[in-house]
């Protein structure tokens, strides 16, 4: 049994998130536990150096435990603050040495497996790079029996540094551990003009190209504003999806869209609106890209992005 999912909340909600022993920090709102020191890999590595360290860590017993691991997109995400930059971490957060660059993750792109996810501690962005990059490293493990909050990313397959497929076995890569809260078997369930994710108990627009047109940010958000007045499916509660909302839908092991294979949306779009603001430029706000699963910003007055509502 894991700990119950939990949908991302707004860092007010989350009083005394942190507990700390010592070296190491327990996320009591995930169940992971991380090394206090961000910075305990002092240089960057590669993509199999960064996964060859987790074992020298765990050889060496690194603060009293032997499990330790890269950790995977969706893990490294959850510690993500869009209200924080430089780092881009919860305020109150005890870590030290934050770098504020790129620290990868274990999970590999699945368009491009040569290629792996990496999250940027200074503003919060999800990218991927060559696996031959140099990126910081964070060692993260669950901290007890009850495992984590976080869903899985999805991710089932393997990769080496040139992309091939190759054996997860001792591999410490994502499609390894595959870490996380387990979907449900039918996650995605079709109420008429809506889709249920019992995931994470949002409920999205089936038709996922609504608009028909891309749309500034202002713009989006007053479609919603409509669709509530209108009672839009029987429903006034619709509102633009936060970037973590956005996030949840994707799945490492797809791409084109980066979405569970079951998903029951209809013609899925190629960039989404979040209505999070960038603190780095407050004329930018996140977006989802959907062909691999980037997080990226998008600038407030062009109409260049899709909306996907929620409530």
């Amino acid at each position: 049994m894991g700990k119950k999912t939990q949908p991302r909340e707004k860092e007010s909600d989350m009083k005394n998130r942190f507990s700390t022993d010592n070296d190491v920090v327990i996320d009591e709102y995930t169940g992971l536990m991380w090394t206090r020191n961000a910075g305990l890999v002092e240089f960057p590595m590669t993509w199999e150096e960064a996964l060859d360290q987790m074992d020298t860590c765990n050889a060496s017993g690194l603060f009293g435990y032997q499990d330790w691991k890269l950790p995977n997109r969706r893990e490294l995400f959850s510690l993500m603050s869009h209200e924080k930059i430089n780092p881009s971490l919860p305020e109150g957060h005890p870590f030290t040495n934050v770098f504020t660059g790129y620290y990868w993750t274990a999970s590999s792109c699945a368009r491009l497996p040569d290629q792996a996810w990496y999250v940027h501690l200074g503003g919060a962005r999800v990218f991927k790079g060559m696996k031959y990059g140099s990126y910081m490293v964070w060692p993260v493990r669950v901290a007890d029996n009850n495992g984590t909050a976080v869903l899985q990313t999805g991710q089932k397959t393997c990769f080496d540094a040139g992309g091939s497929v190759m054996d997860c076995h001792g591999s410490g890569q994502d499609g390894e551990f595959q870490a996380g809260v387990l979907h449900k078997e039918n996650r995605f369930t079709s109420k008429g003009a809506c889709v249920h994710d019992s995931s994470t108990g949002l409920t999205w627009v089936k038709n996922a190209h609504m608009t028909r047109k891309p749309l500034d940010w202002k713009s989006a958000s007053d479609m919603v504003s409509q669709m509530n007045r209108e009672t839009f499916y029987g429903f006034n509660d619709w509102r633009v999806p936060d970037i973590g909302e956005l996030e949840s839908l994707t799945d490492l092991e797809s791409h084109s869209p980066a979405l569970p294979m079951d998903h029951e949306f209809a013609d899925v779009q190629q960039f989404y609106w979040s209505a999070t603001t960038s603190m780095y430029d407050t004329a930018y706000a996140w977006v989802l890209y959907t062909k691999d699963g980037a997080v990226g910003v998008g600038y407030k007055p062009l109409p260049e992005f899709f909306l996907w509502p929620v409530r």
